[in-house]
């Protein structure tokens, strides 16, 4: 995970714990109204199925050249929740805002209120709420603005070319199987864009301090999805290996960390782990020798620390993954940067004049942790150099790297291989091709790694894949979830929502990447998938959630077991499936994203009579249950929301 992310929030490296009111930890999570916690609504649940659509606010000049709306990464938001109310404060350019979203669950409805309080003058800039319909399902549709005189105007959206205004009290949007309602408490001139709307906060000039607000409602409807699905297993096409679930495991938080890694460690079955090398403090002096201050009694507390958890992960029998983040100043070009600098570069490379020296400093500590600890270091990594985070490489900066500290291990003796990429995210897969493409780099990699924050469609995805197979190497999902930036919007990982979105990504990879292992960010008390225990503010007793019960779930397949390949014939279901054909072992996961339907798992082995079912959700923690198989085919019912794994005895 990040130092800092892609905005200048500092990120992994803090000490500090972010509070949120405790109150909020001791509501249920609810999902039917889904807002991203940067202030989106995606949509709103009808019958268990997702009525999509989009809106953000959006701040945009008089001619509509520039355009800053809330995005992912794009503002410095706070999340929380109330009951049925999220809430997100945030800000863009020199506008404060308040959103509040309130559910109405039972009517598929939600009420919409927004407050903005201006910090400057201006007569160029408007404030927006706009909602973005997806092409899939309202290209053929049509919005019918119904004005404050009960006139009604009927707009093609495949016919909007330009920027139309209407006065509207309220809107509809109608496609053949979805529509929304919009209510608006005043008439109001609302722009139309293609597949877009815009409903004005504030018209005309800006003076500052000016604040106003404004309120809508929005109802969803339309066609849910019911019909059974068929799932095709085929076993006999076997891919890479699975050898079980992973964790990143970097201390940051000293009072709470330690719970929360004995509660992951004793709970769910950890099958890799990744550690720091506190770099900075191992060696902070070039011309020293950290071997003998360590044997001295001069080891860093938390680079002993560090060792110490290599130490208990590795005593469990799992590899174990070496990774730095931040250099001691000797090692790198500049002043060390925590953030990026004013041309938005990040990260510091390291300095060629000294590579000998880094070579041996990162050595000694393979050494030390080997000797003192009785550790063996699967592999090393500096983390997401890609970017910068907090060591700045290009490719071929890299493939050097890969090639002079691989060699350099490899003469002391060390069994200890390279990460190839650890990248940022899966988009940035042409940093790995230098060293792809030098066969001189070949027999110090161990694995191929990326992050999964970003960069989830499948043909990118398949990118990763596909160098794996070149190379005939693993491919480890270095760190594993889907919010790089929710360090600083804790509550969302109570939500339905995060929880739903953060496994199904998991069964995609496993699907489409056929990874080694997933590593999550992380199994401490930095995005904990734990709730209570002071994290967070909050003081409950520490307990798991639904993130811990997804996680925990698929912890639990055979470990060392193949991709197999499975395919789904409806939307809205992701599914994945491993096994061991001489063992008789398999695990089949399935996520179900929408309304609650039954279906049939076709192609199992003649041999197996029975599978164990865990199911989690909102309302179900693993819960267990058994499903006959009969003549290679097992039926069973898919809850909505809720992620299934089928395991044969």
């Amino acid at each position: 995970m990040k130092e800092i992310e892609r905005l200048p929030q500092t990120v992994c490296c803090r000490f500090s714990v972010i509070f949120v009111l405790i109150t909020f930890f001791m509501l249920p999570a609810h999902s039917q109204t889904e807002m991203q916690p940067w202030g989106n609504i995606t949509g709103i649940r009808a019958g268990g199925q997702l009525m999509e659509f989009e809106t953000s606010l959006q701040v945009v000049n008089n001619d509509w050249t520039k355009v800053n709306a809330t995005a992912l990464e794009r503002q410095h938001p706070k999340y929380t929740r109330s009951g049925d109310t999220q809430i997100v404060t945030t800000r863009i350019d020199s506008f404060y805002l308040v959103e509040k979203v309130t559910e109405d669950a039972g009517n598929s409805l939600a009420h919409v209120a927004v407050q903005f309080t201006a910090a400057k003058e201006s007569d160029s800039d408007k404030l927006y709420f706009s909602i973005k319909l997806p092409e899939n399902i309202f290209a053929k549709g049509s919005i019918n603005i119904n004005s404050a005189q009960d006139k009604v105007t009927k707009y093609s959206i495949a016919a909007i070319d330009n920027r139309t205004e209407a006065n509207a009290k309220s809107i509809s949007i109608i496609s053949s199987n979805q529509q929304l309602q919009l209510q608006l408490t005043s008439s109001l001139p609302v722009i139309i864009q293609k597949n877009r709307l815009y409903i004005p906060l504030q018209q005309g000039s800006i003076q500052n301090g000016q604040s106003g607000a404004l309120a809508l409602t929005i109802k969803a409807s339309g066609t849910v999805d019911k019909s059974p699905v068929t799932l095709q297993l085929n076993t006999q096409d076997t891919g890479s290996l699975f050898a079980g679930f992973g964790g990143n495991f970097r201390l940051q938080n000293p009072k709470t960390d330690p719970q929360v890694i004995d509660y992951c460690l004793d709970n769910m079955r950890v099958a890799w782990g990744r550690v720091e090398m506190p770099f900075a403090l191992w060696q902070p002096v070039q011309n020293s020798n950290p071997i003998d201050s360590a044997k001295a009694g001069k080891l860093h507390p938390h680079v002993k620390e560090s060792m110490e958890l290599a130490a208990k992960l590795g005593k469990m029998g799992m590899p174990v993954i070496l990774t730095a983040w931040f250099a001691p100043q000797w090692a790198v070009v500049g002043e060390l940067s925590n953030g990026p600098r004013a041309n938005g570069v990040w990260g510091n490379p390291l300095n060629k004049d000294s590579m000998q020296a880094i070579y041996k400093s990162i050595a000694d500590y393979i050494t030390y942790l080997r000797d003192e600890y009785g550790v063996e270091v699967a592999m090393f990594s500096f983390n997401e150099s890609d970017l910068g985070i907090n060591v700045r490489q290009t490719g071929e900066e890299h493939a050097a790297l890969i090639k002079g500290l691989g060699a350099y291990l490899q003469s002391r003796g060390l069994h200890t291989k390279m990460l190839l990429g650890d990248n940022s995210d899966a988009n940035s897969y042409s940093f790995i091709y230098p060293a792809m493409n030098d066969p001189e780099t070949h027999p110090y990699i161990g694995a191929i790694s990326f992050h999964s924050w970003r960069g989830w469609e499948k043909s990118t995805l398949q990118k990763w894949r596909d160098a794996a197979d070149k190379l005939k190497l693993p491919l480890i999902i270095g760190e594993g979830s889907i919010d790089a930036a929710a360090w600083a919007y804790p509550a969302i990982f109570q939500e339905q929502t995060y929880a739903i979105k953060e496994i199904n990504l998991y069964t995609r990879l496993l699907a489409i990447c056929q990874p080694l292992t997933i590593l999550q960010w992380q199994l401490t008390a930095d995005y904990s998938p734990l709730i209570g225990g002071g994290i967070f503010g909050n003081n409950e007793p520490l307990h798991p959630g639904q993130r811990f019960y997804n996680l925990k779930q698929l912890a639990s397949v055979p470990k060392d077991i193949q991709a197999m390949p499975i395919m789904v014939d409806k939307p809205y279901i992701s599914c994945a499936a491993q096994g061991d054909n001489n063992k008789g072992k398999y695990a089949i996961h399935i996520v179900n994203d929408g309304a609650t339907r039954t279906a049939t798992i076709k192609g199992l082995p003649l041999t197996i009579k029975q599978l164990t079912a865990y199911t989690t959700s909102k309302t179900m923690n693993m819960q267990k249950h058994t499903v006959p198989v009969t003549n290679g085919q097992a039926k069973l019912t898919l809850n909505t929301e809720s992620y299934t794994t089928l395991m044969s005895e």
